[in-house]
């Protein structure tokens, strides 16, 4: 079972519509791997003092199904799906809490880990990458219409 976030849709998040802005499903998602990452008792900031490193984003590909709207109880997930030396891939979703799992937006987000002086690419240190094998798995499927 993957890590899930409970995240509700305000104003500053939706479009003239009502509907969430497309972007946002993105900070949701930022959301939810951090809140992940600490759950597994990694702290990005205690990170960066200890090993000058951090992870940075450098893919996303997103799949929208279905709008989020002003007041919406979402869940966000977050999943390691695929560990590299330098880089995670991470399997999210995000889904209506109160249509019983619905999906509203998927995506694959790619991080990197790398020195945080000069950005470029390093080992991601070896009691982060033991800790995140370990949560591999895969994510239950959501429900459809």
């Amino acid at each position: 079972m993957s890590f899930a976030f409970p995240i509700r849709v305000y104003w500053e998040d939706t479009d003239a519509g009502g509907i969430v802005f497309y972007a946002n499903y993105l900070k949701f998602m930022e959301r939810a791997r951090t809140e992940w990452l600490r759950s597994l008792g990694i702290s990005q900031h205690a990170l960066r003092a200890e090993t000058g490193g951090q992870f940075v984003v450098s893919e996303t590909t997103l799949k929208y199904h279905r709008p989020a709207r002003l007041d919406d109880e979402l869940l966000v997930t977050a999943e390691a799906r695929q560990m590299g030396s330098a880089s995670l891939i991470i399997g999210q979703r995000v889904l209506s809490k109160s249509e019983q799992g619905l999906l509203l937006c998927e995506g694959t987000i790619r991080i990197g880990w790398v020195d945080a002086a000069t950005l470029r690419p390093a080992r991601i240190p070896a009691h982060v990458s033991g800790t995140l094998e370990h949560s591999i798995g895969s994510i239950e499927e959501p429900s459809k219409p």
